[in-house]
């Protein structure tokens, strides 16, 4: 076909046409050259495809906003939501690899991604508990420049919500004690605290509200939850112990949780202190003091005197005031479950922290998958009171079911209000049964994300059964090359693997990886419930192998086309034995015997498949050069003729994020 004659059947100026081809590789052409079938088909497939790109960039969707206030929408509802046709909608699910029909559901998320393909922000609102308590979510997260002056006015600075952690006997609650000028510790069993409390104090006028912990496990278990409930984690080391195993997983689980860290380094009243120890010691874990030129505030203390007390709660009331916490006590209030019990003369009770709205005795509210009204309200002193507020601890009765801790209480405006959120959230539990698979902390889950571009870190959690293998499997692992995704180790220590590790795997979609260390029973069953990967192992190498493996399965693998060569039929011959041989002149590249093939008829592929003999003269070849003659026979095609064209190509494997 002439070069002219394509340029008019596609709409095309003949020099800008001529100009495309030299683009192409296709030089020293005229108007009136004549291309082959098989050039010419591939000259309007690579313009088509250049206008359909330039097309595609062009258009620039306007920008906007939509509100969004239910768990999950039917695909048939999204051209009205989204206000786009619906073919267009059903293309973005095809380009993202999920397959649907108009009467699927989809979730929040998906929605999300769907819109944003198509320039449009969802905001979810007063839906869940994430909006109104800060959580982390995969909603979009509203700047702040862009929040109305009436929204500013409506937000108070509320209390930080303080976590006390460190290693057992460190003096995590006798630090509370003195802060509180009261006696936890005597009530306590052998003086280690067995459950969860939740205190308030006030110092200069702010609210200052304590969780204080059995360790970093609550903490996490929280966490994985769903509930980062913590403002600030107040890191407790003994000057005359330094750093321990447990100081260094409440290290771990207070930096994956992305909060700041105080260190107060207590028992400054002994003899036999080295404060510079500590700081050296904790420097190796990324905590610097300031005093050492880094970013931690450390603060010496003595939980028995209480010196340095009052130093420690100003370092607490300025890194609240420069996280500029904000709640508003008018909207519907959400509470963050702490502990949880059952009352013999109570029933059902739970210690709650309010981080949005105001919680008052009547109120009708919703939790997990029942509801209940606020029965009374009882402070930290274990007085009656009517209200809780931003940042407020208080213990409730009136559950009809114990809930767990790290659930989220919603009140309601009536308990019809209650009974019917309910209804329609059972409705919807194989939507969110969806959602919890999709979190999961499986090499499925972890692969899905990175190719969905969420993934941008595997962290890794590594027991080893002797420090001497920990630190070689270490040092062996950051050593591993991955500069698209950085392996990083969030927490390491000697021992079995216990159910702690799987939370904290858990609440950081992290993997575990044992050497000679085996999970508790409690670990395995956490970790299938979870759905968190555990590996064991008896040979280092195999985990680097594994680690290896797990980096390239996170890759995305698209399979790519090279072309090989271009070969015209030139005569057909005939054989008994053997059926139709192709008489081909290799036109351009080189064909080799393993190709893959297509067969080109006037511009329309006619058939795909394998080469089964290539010839040159009476002998079988291997390849063939530009330029020479062969023969061909073709794996279940007998029906070629003379001028079709044989296209041979090789598929290429590649790994793209």
């Amino acid at each position: 076909m002439k070069v002219q004659d394509i340029a008019k059947e596609l709409n095309i100026d003949l020099n800008t046409f001529l100009s495309f081809l030299r683009e192409q590789g296709i030089r020293q052409v005229k108007h009136t050259t004549k291309l082959d079938p098989g050039t010419t088909t591939k000259v309007k497939k690579q313009y088509k495809l250049l206008q359909e790109k330039k097309n595609s960039e062009n258009i620039v969707l306007p920008e906007k906003t939509i509100s969004f206030n239910k768990e999950s929408i039917k695909v048939s509802e999204l051209t009205q939501v989204l206000e786009f046709p619906m073919a267009q909608i059903m293309k973005i699910f095809l380009q993202k690899g999920l397959m649907v029909n108009l009467n699927s559901e989809i979730d929040q998320d998906t929605l999300t991604e769907i819109a944003k393909e198509l320039n449009i922000t969802v905001e979810i609102e007063d839906l869940t508990v994430e909006n109104e308590l800060g959580l982390k979510t995969k909603v979009m997260e509203i700047e702040s420049e862009s929040i109305s002056e009436s929204n500013k006015t409506s937000h108070i600075i509320r209390p930080p919500v303080i976590t006390i952690m460190g290693h057992v006997d460190h003096g995590k609650t006798c630090l509370l004690d003195q802060i509180r000028k009261s006696n936890i510790v005597d009530i306590e069993s052998g003086g280690i605290t067995q459950h969860i409390g939740a205190y308030q104090i006030i110092h200069n006028k702010n609210k200052l509200t304590f969780l204080d912990t059995p360790g970093h496990e609550a903490f996490t278990s929280l966490r994985a939850r769903g509930a980062q409930i913590t403002d600030i984690a107040i890191l407790v080391v003994a000057a005359d112990d330094g750093v321990k195993p447990q100081t260094i997983e409440a290290i771990n689980h207070a930096q994956v949780a992305d909060v700041p860290i105080i260190v107060a380094i207590n028992k400054i009243d002994k003899t036999d202190i080295d404060i510079d120890n500590v700081k050296q010691q904790l420097s190796q874990h990324n905590l610097l003091a300031e005093d050492w030129g880094g970013k931690t505030i450390m603060v010496p203390v003595s939980a028995k005197t209480g010196k340095g007390l009052d130093s420690l709660l100003e370092m607490i009331e300025l890194v609240a005031e420069l996280q500029e916490l904000k709640s508003n006590p008018n909207s519907a209030c959400k509470a963050v479950v702490i502990e949880s019990k059952l009352s013999a003369q109570k029933g059902p009770i739970a210690t709650v922290i309010v981080k949005a709205g105001t919680l008052k005795v009547g109120d009708h509210f919703i939790i997990d998958d029942h509801y209940g009204k606020v029965r009374a309200i009882f402070n930290d002193a274990n007085k009656q009171i009517k209200t809780l507020y931003p940042g407020d601890p208080g213990e409730l009765l009136g559950f009809s079911e114990v809930p767990k801790p790290g659930s989220i209480l919603e009140t309601k405006k009536s308990e019809k209000e209650c009974k019917n959120y309910i209804e329609s959230k059972e409705k919807s539990t194989l939507i969110n049964k969806n959602l919890s698979q999709k979190m999961s902390v499986s090499l499925e889950a972890l692969s899905s994300q990175a190719e969905e571009g969420n993934l941008r870190q595997l962290n890794l959690i590594i027991k080893a059964d002797v420090h001497g293998s920990l630190e070689a499997i270490k040092g062996s692992i950051e050593k591993i090359e991955s500069k698209d995704i950085p392996i990083k180790i969030i927490h390491f220590s000697t021992g079995n693997i216990t159910e702690n590790d799987v939370l904290l795997a858990k609440a950081s979609d992290g993997i575990i990886f044992g050497f000679n260390a085996e999970p508790s029973s409690e670990a395995t069953q956490c970790a299938q419930k979870e759905k968190v990967t555990i590996k064991t192992y008896s040979i280092i190498y195999h985990i680097l192998d594994d680690i290896q493996n797990v980096i390239t399965g996170l890759y995305k693998t698209e399979f790519e086309e090279i072309e090989q060569s271009q070969i015209l039929i030139r005569e057909i011959f005939k054989f008994s034995k053997i059926g139709k041989i192709a008489g081909c002149h290799i036109t351009k590249g080189k064909v080799e015997r393993n190709h893959k093939i297509r067969v080109i008829r006037e511009g329309n592929e006619i058939f795909s498949g394998e080469i089964e003999s290539l010839k040159r003269f009476k002998e079988d070849v291997k390849e063939v050069a530009e330029g020479y003659e062969c023969g061909i026979v073709l794996k279940g095609m007998n029906d070629l003729q003379v001028d079709d064209i044989i296209i041979s190509f090789q598929i290429k494997e590649k790994k793209v994020l």
